[in-house]
């Protein structure tokens, strides 16, 4: 079945879908450090940390980063070797680089807190739209989306598009549409919600586990028997050497 639609996204009851992924969420959430005490450093630190490395992984250097440098002025003040003595492992070092120059410009410019607003976040070094949507949305419930693979799989199987997900514009149109989907109560709750339902049951290479999903019957792709198709990614050409 081949179906080709024009990215016009809409969900048909978007209050029963983020109530019916919401009631999953509070009874199925993973058990995470930083969601039991969602402090605007702990969470910040936790998605620096979730950045190209799996949840299971940073698990104990979190734990063990809290206990060394518990605050922005402990991030601020500490040498770069124990920095990266403390990183080592989850690679990526400018990682960990980003976060002392971010803490040092908080405690210069904004008495040692982190910003709350979106925009204000993404003038930080190493924050991105992303990680500034889960940051405001998680420690600072602001009602903004978090855009990531995940959500961009989930949602292009709810709306059944067939739209590249790896084009720019669509991703942007994306983060549009999610800006209205993402509720005004709980939006650090769903932004989770979506986050869980990306990593436990809407899997990407064709394997969710429809079975289980809260969200199947707002599904389009379930109700075409397309989410094996779904996502499209057509892969970037590579340059010629």
């Amino acid at each position: 079945m081949n179906i080709k639609t024009e990215f016009n996204p809409k969900i048909k009851n978007i209050v029963l879908f983020q109530s019916d992924l919401l009631k999953w969420y509070h009874k199925n959430a993973r058990v995470l450090p930083w969601r039991s005490n969602p402090t605007p450093y702990r969470v910040w630190i936790s998605e620096m940390m979730l950045q190209q490395t799996r949840v299971d992984t940073v698990i104990p250097y979190f734990t063990r980063f809290m206990n060394e440098l518990p605050d922005i002025p402990a991030l601020a003040g500490v040498e770069e070797d124990k920095l990266l003595k403390l990183w080592q492992g989850l690679g990526y070092y400018n990682r960990a680089l980003n976060l002392k120059k971010t803490a040092k410009i908080l405690v210069e410019k904004y008495q040692g807190q982190l910003p709350s607003d979106v925009k204000t976040l993404m003038e930080l070094p190493g924050i991105g739209p992303y990680s500034a949507g889960a940051i405001a949305s998680i420690a600072f419930e602001k009602a903004v989306p978090a855009v990531d693979g995940n959500v961009l799989r989930i949602m292009a199987r709810i709306l059944a598009s067939r739209e590249d997900m790896n084009q720019a514009k669509i991703k942007k149109q994306m983060q549009e549409f999610m800006l209205e989907v993402v509720p005004l109560n709980d939006p650090g709750a769903f932004n989770q919600a979506m986050m869980d339902l990306g990593a436990t049951i809407c899997l990407p290479n064709g394997e969710p586990k429809c079975e289980k999903c809260p969200v199947r019957k707002h599904c389009r792709a379930f109700e075409l028997k397309l989410t094996s198709q779904i996502p499209i990614k057509v892969s970037k050409k590579r340059r010629g050497i």
